[in-house]
């Protein structure tokens, strides 16, 4: 379990937990919101005693906290953001100095907290640190683990409304607010970090309604995460959608994993993938459905590099300012709707905007050709996105759809362009052919024309690798 957190969190996958434990019994009365039982006005709220509601019943803080423990995996961020300076902080990865990442250090300032391992808790570890409070938000406590807590400080566990390691950002930061004596703070802070997210929204308007996949690669394995993750609340926060089928597959987890042979739920408007080291990145270069991807055919992929993955993963008003600075810009590229777009992070693992290798000068318009026969000979597209790109469409659809529901028993069959070369209104494109994602052959070429300005794979084409499928074509 240990190891497994551990590759977990260097993956991006952010925490162990797949969700919560329905059927583990509460220490106290039932769960609530999360809400605290004074006044709702923050000034007002600052008082003590204070009781606030959680996952596992609810907590009464006597008296303003002066020795803060956090066991949350980022509830130091929301901490320090309020001003409050903990004691104990636990380490999530990194191996950054005091488990305080950058964005973080200058709040954290002198201080020399205490570093708490990032597996199980040592429950005599923190007892010896004599806390007056305890904050777990992020933690993924147990309702052992905050009964034995609780005899040792008041606790705070995260709200019951949300899936383990699920609350948001500004329900936490209110809620530890709440806890320390902050609501003031919180509220402040609050305001500011909705500020940013509007002032995005308004420069971007695009962004409103476009589909996002906040996907990983972990162990070979491709997934995205469900919208009630942190990262993907995030990207709601400025105007995407996570697919209704990344929560299905999710499940009551946070994420959902499938087989590289099939990503084809993964593409979205825009894809974002979460890298934590240089050996993900060389993986995800070399996962060849990603080529199947209409996202990877129109340069639509961005990647976050450790700093900015950790920033995600964090999602805290520290982190957040520092991820839109350097996420939004390639978002902005991402969804510009200009294939010939290169996104710069996605250099790294070949991204397609920039298209294949080319041996003429003028790569929109090889990008053009590209996108045409990747559509085209893509057996999972729907006939409809291709009927336009094909001389003589409506004569082809039933040959299109014999093609597809022949591809879905091989894993998919896709055409993956290797290079391209344009010669007046004809482009050769040399590709390989993927069955289920795996290369069966290599280096073949295929010539499309350019028809009234656009580019038009003929029937002929089309018809004659069909026939190497064994799929009639008229």
């Amino acid at each position: 379990m240990k190891q497994l957190l551990s590759l977990l969190t260097i993956a991006g996958l952010a925490l162990v937990a797949c969700g919560r434990d329905d059927e583990s019994s509460s220490t106290a009365s039932s769960p609530s919101t999360g809400e605290s039982t004074a006044a709702t006005d923050p000034a007002a709220a600052d008082s003590f005693p204070v009781t606030i509601e959680h996952k596992y019943g609810e907590t009464t803080v006597p008296e303003e906290p002066t020795r803060v423990v956090s066991i949350g995996f980022s509830d130091q961020d929301l901490l320090l953001a309020l001003g409050v300076t903990p004691i104990a902080i636990r380490d999530w990865y990194g191996d950054q100095p005091y488990a305080t990442w950058p964005w973080a250090q200058d709040e954290l300032g002198d201080a020399e907290p205490e570093v708490l391992s990032s597996t199980e808790l040592n429950f005599e570890q923190i007892a010896a640190l004599d806390p007056d409070l305890i904050v777990g938000v992020s933690s993924g406590m147990t309702d052992a683990d905050y009964a034995t807590l609780s005899q040792i400080a008041p606790t705070l566990a995260q709200s019951g409304d949300y899936i383990d390691y699920g609350m948001p950002w500004d329900a936490a930061t209110e809620m530890i607010g709440a806890a320390t004596g902050t609501s003031v703070e919180a509220a402040e802070v609050i305001e500011r970090v909705e500020g940013m997210f509007a002032a995005v929204r308004d420069e971007h308007p695009e962004f409103t309604g476009a589909t996002a996949g906040v996907t990983f690669l972990f162990e070979g394995d491709p997934g995205g995460y469900a919208s009630q993750d942190s990262r993907a609340r995030l990207l709601g926060e400025l105007g995407f959608v996570t697919p209704p089928e990344f929560d299905e597959l999710s499940g009551d987890a946070f994420f959902f994993t499938v087989s590289s042979e099939d990503i084809s739920v993964l593409d979205t408007d825009v894809i974002v993938w979460i890298v934590g080291s240089d050996d993900i990145i060389a993986e995800l270069a070399e996962l060849p459905t990603r080529q199947g991807l209409t996202a990877f055919a129109e340069g639509r992929e961005v990647v976050t590099d450790a700093l900015v993955s950790g920033a995600f993963s964090f999602g805290s008003p520290l982190s957040i300012e520092y991820l839109l600075e350097n996420l939004v810009p390639e978002l902005a590229l991402a969804v510009d709707g200009d294939p010939a777009t290169a996104v710069p992070s996605a250099e790294a693992i070949g991204g397609g905007a920039a298209g294949p290798a080319s041996e003429t000068g003028d790569e929109a318009d090889e990008q053009a050709a590209i996108d045409t026969f990747t559509t085209v000979f893509d057996s999972a597209v729907p006939f409809a996105d291709k009927a336009d790109l094909l001389e003589n469409g409506a004569a082809l659809q039933a040959a299109a759809e014999a093609y597809t529901a022949a591809g879905e028993t091989m894993g998919g069959i896709t055409l993956a362009p290797t290079g391209a070369v344009i010669d007046g209104d004809t482009a050769t494109i040399t590709y390989d052919v993927l069955f289920g994602g795996t290369a069966a052959y290599e280096a073949l070429t295929k010539t499309i024309t350019r028809v009234d300005g656009a580019w038009i794979v003929s029937q002929a084409a089309f018809c004659e690798f069909l026939s190497s499928a064994r799929v009639v074509c008229p």
